[in-house]
Order: C-alpha cells, then sequence, then structure tokens
C-alpha cells in the first residue's frame, strides 16, 4: 500500500478506517507480548505455579521471581481483557509490541474481529537487550526499510500492517545500536507519515536528550509521542521544557498505585492522582493537545484475570475521577480520543 493511500486513514490490524470511527484510545498498551528478562529466560523453578490470592502480591510487587508474570499470550484471556474495556466505553488500543517482545500480529486481528475493538499495532525495535543480535550489523537505512514495509506491507512475517512506529526503545545510557534504529524510525516517519512513539531510558534527563537528537534527526515531534513520562520526569522544570519542544506527553502507568518501581528503586513511582496533577499543570500551561494517558500494561498480574486492573481501569475509574477534579467534557474527550485520531491519522 503506497502512502499516499494511507494519507487521511487510520491503519488498524483489520485495514484502515475513518478517523471519525476511532472513539476512546488507550495509545499505549501490549495485548499479545513477551517481555521476559532475558537475564530471566532459562527458567525458573516457579514458572509453572498459578497466580494466587496467595503469591499474587509478591509476584506483582517483583520480591518473587516468576517469569510468566511477563507474557502476555493466552488469546482467550486477552480477548476477554479486551472486551471489558469495550464494555466500558474504550473502543480502540495501540498494541506497541515490537521487535523483541515476540509480536502477533494474526492473534492481534484475531481480538480485533471477536471483540469490535479496533487495534492499531506498532513496528521497529524495542531496547537493546531484547533484539536480535543480528541488529548489530544492521544499518539506519535496513532499518528504516523495514519499518516502511511494516506499515505498507506487513509486519513480523505477515500481511497485518503497522499503524505506528513504536514503541522504540532506548536506554540511559543510550546505546549505539539504539541511536541506529531510532535514526531508521524517523526516516520511516518521514516516508510513510506514521506517528512515532518512542520508550525513553529511566533518567530524568534522557527524555531531552532524544528530543535534542530528533531535532537534529529531522524528526517531526508534533507526532513524536514521548512515553512513560511518570516513571521518568519528576519536575516542571525538566517536563515544561519537554512539552515547549513539541513533542506529545504520554503518562501511561495509570493503574500502578504501589510506589515500590522494580526496575529503578531510585524512582517513587506516583499514583493516579499525582498522574492527574500532572496532567492538570499540562493543560493550565496549554498543552492539552500534547497529553496522552493510558496503562502500559505488560504484566499478567495487572490484568483483571490475575487481580489487576484491565485495560477498563481508566474507563471506569479514572475518567470518572477526572470529572471530580474538575476535568471537562470536552478536556477528557480531546485526551483520549481527540488526540489519539490526530496521531493515528497518517500524514
Amino acid at each position: 500500500m503506497a502512502t499516499s493511500d494511507l494519507r487521511g486513514k487510520i491503519q488498524t490490524v483489520l485495514g484502515t478506517i475513518d478517523p471519525e470511527s476511532l472513539g476512546p484510545t488507550l495509545m499505549h498498551e501490549h495485548v499479545i507480548c513477551d517481555i521476559t528478562p532475558p537475564s530471566m529466560a532459562t527458567g525458573c523453578c516457579c514458572d509453572h505455579e498459578p497466580i494466587t490470592l496467595e503469591n499474587y502480591w509478591e509476584i506483582h510487587y517483583g520480591t518473587r521471581p516468576y517469569p510468566a508474570k511477563y507474557r502476555l499470550d493466552m488469546v482467550e484471556v486477552m480477548r476477554d481483557e479486551v472486551a471489558r474495556m469495550h464494555a466500558a466505553g474504550g473502543r480502540a488500543i495501540v498494541d506497541l509490541s515490537n521487535g523483541g517482545l515476540k509480536p502477533d500480529p494474526g492473534a492481534l486481528a484475531g481480538i480485533s474481529r471477536d471483540t469490535g475493538v479496533h487495534i492499531v499495532m506498532g513496528c521497529g525495535h524495542y531496547v537493546e537487550e531484547y533484539q536480535d543480535r543480528r541488529n548489530f550489523e544492521r544499518s539506519v537505512d535496513d532499518f528504516a526499510a523495514e519499518m516502511v514495509a511494516q506499515v505498507r506491507e506487513g509486519a513480523w512475517g505477515t500481511d497485518v500492517r503497522a499503524g505506528i512506529i513504536g514503541e522504540i526503545g532506548c536506554q540511559a545510557p543510550w546505546t549505539e545500536l539504539e541511536k541506529r534504529v531510532m535514526r531508521g524510525a524517523v526516516l520511516a516517519q518521514t516516508e510513510t507519515g506514521a506517528a512515532l512513539n518512542i520508550h525513553p531510558g529511566r533518567h530524568h534527563d534522557q527524555p531531552q536528550e532524544i528530543v535534542d537528537f530528533l531535532v537534529v534527526a529531522g524528526a517531526d515531534l508534533s507526532r513524536t509521542i514521548l512515553s512513560h513520562i511518570d516513571r521518568t520526569i519528576f519536575d516542571d522544570e525538566r517536563l515544561f521544557r519537554v512539552a515547549d519542544s513539541g513533542a506529545v506527553i504520554e503518562l501511561d502507568l495509570f493503574g500502578i498505585e504501589q510506589s515500590f518501581y522494580p526496575p529503578n528503586h531510585a524512582v517513587d513511582m506516583p499514583n493516579d492522582a499525582e498522574r492527574l496533577r500532572t496532567v492538570r499543570r499540562l493543560v493550565e500551561r496549554g498543552h492539552i493537545e500534547q497529553v496522552l494517558i493510558s496503562h502500559d500494561i505488560c504484566y499478567r498480574t495487572r490484568l483483571r484475570r490475575f487481580g489487576g486492573h484491565g485495560y477498563s481501569h481508566i474507563f471506569e475509574n479514572v475518567v470518572p475521577l477526572m470529572r471530580r477534579r474538575g476535568f471537562t467534557e470536552d478536556e477528557i474527550d480531546t485526551i483520549l480520543v481527540d488526540n489519539p485520531r490526530r496521531l493515528l491519522t497518517f500524514v
């Protein structure tokens, strides 16, 4: 499919749709993926045990090794979870499971077909430690050509096409391989007219480092989403500087209410109320069209089936909280409908 055929459309795993049909959207989720840390991928004595009321907390909190926690691979369970989101008012999900996270385009298409939920699939590659070792030998142009083909022809050996680039993985410090993938992603963004989603490293200065890099690389910052800001930036000076660049700010860990953050023990994670206070500060400063919210579900313990909040949490709980906190219906629609619609529409 040529880029000209995509312009003005949104591309889902079942084909293109008119932007007006999108509806409330979660812009950063994982429906089918495997994000098992490579250091944990070689087996664990407790991997076969079911998640129960007795062991849920230590598995979810991170004090008990449990590789299966990181695998969202039970298609029937994921279908039920997505259907519950639809019943709560959600109409679309962006699945950013890309290279290194074992994406399954066919399963996504089946879940979309069965639930009536639009699913937009990402492409590209996650952080270096998850990437195929052959990527170390690849060029910027090779990465770019791959991502363009994933949008125009199909991804991961299928004819299911991606509708967004990302989440492109970065670490802090940023690796040379990840920078090459990023340069390729910028070229693919320019070539296809797709939006670009970025996973920044876990350091408060890395989002700005990425912004500065993207400016030099020629990216369209107004169509570039910086994910996980709610676990990365904790002061207004850095937050507003990134926002002033024109990049889109994504607070996508809604539903995580505990302060303990296993990937970075130096971070005290905010809760949903604190996330909404950050959103309010951005809105009051004039950045409402640069704000997205989501859950970034990639653990079994965050699914309803296993004791978590599920994809319906924002619609069932956060939206009512937004109303109680004084957000208007227009503001809620801008964040959950208008901004996703604009970003997912090819230009």
